[in-house]
């Protein structure tokens, strides 16, 4: 099953705002110094839009954006966010073959850190130590490149992707204005990332 892909609207205004998340655990000792410890091997991401003119009737956005909402059940539904700024990766490093090893997970890296990707949606180049292969492999949702046979070892395995984040709604409603006639807006549309594996 393909989940949703949360739609691309004219009106999406400023500012769009994304937060990475992290959760850690802080233990105070008597004397005060701290031992602290990360729940997270890796952040999740919380995303806020502004959407300042959606527009009703025949142009149905507003009717999209709610409509998407209502597919959703809220928060229940788990969906995919292509973020604008924020979606490809580049002859990505994604490991090295081992002659055993058939499925590697999609990463990317941003700064230095690496970190798993939600939903790899389009791979357009994939290479085997650095030669271009075009079949004997597939993408296996949620985030992983699945080899027919096993990478030899030493065979670095790169590629050019495209990504999304997987994500659900932060609540359980929605609040739409009506600023003039047929004339919506919706000042916070907020959404994190959820865990795929």
């Amino acid at each position: 099953m393909t989940l949703p892909l949360f739609p691309t609207l004219p009106g999406l205004g400023w500012s769009r705002a994304k937060r990475p998340i992290f959760s850690t655990r802080i233990a105070t000792h008597v004397s005060g110094r701290e031992v602290r410890s990360a729940n997270y091997a890796y952040p999740l991401y919380e995303f806020e839009l502004t959407f300042e003119l959606l527009r009703g009737g025949l142009a149905q956005e507003l009717e999209t954006l709610i409509g998407f909402f209502l597919q959703c059940q809220g928060q229940a539904g788990v969906f995919r966010y292509v973020d604008p700024d924020d979606h490809l990766a580049t002859r990505q490093n994604l490991g090295s073959g081992d002659g055993v090893t058939t499925a590697f997970a999609g990463v990317r890296s941003l700064g230095g850190w690496v970190e798993p990707v939600g939903y790899l949606e389009t791979i357009t180049r994939l290479s085997l130590g650095g030669i271009d292969i075009a079949a004997g492999w597939s993408i296996s949702p949620p985030n992983t490149v699945a080899f027919v046979t096993a990478p030899t070892s030493g065979k670095l395995v790169t590629a050019d992707f495209s990504f999304s984040y997987l994500c659900r709604f932060a609540d359980d409603k929605h609040t739409y204005e009506e600023f003039m006639s047929n004339l919506w807006s919706n000042k916070s549309v907020k959404f994190r990332t959820v865990r795929s594996t």
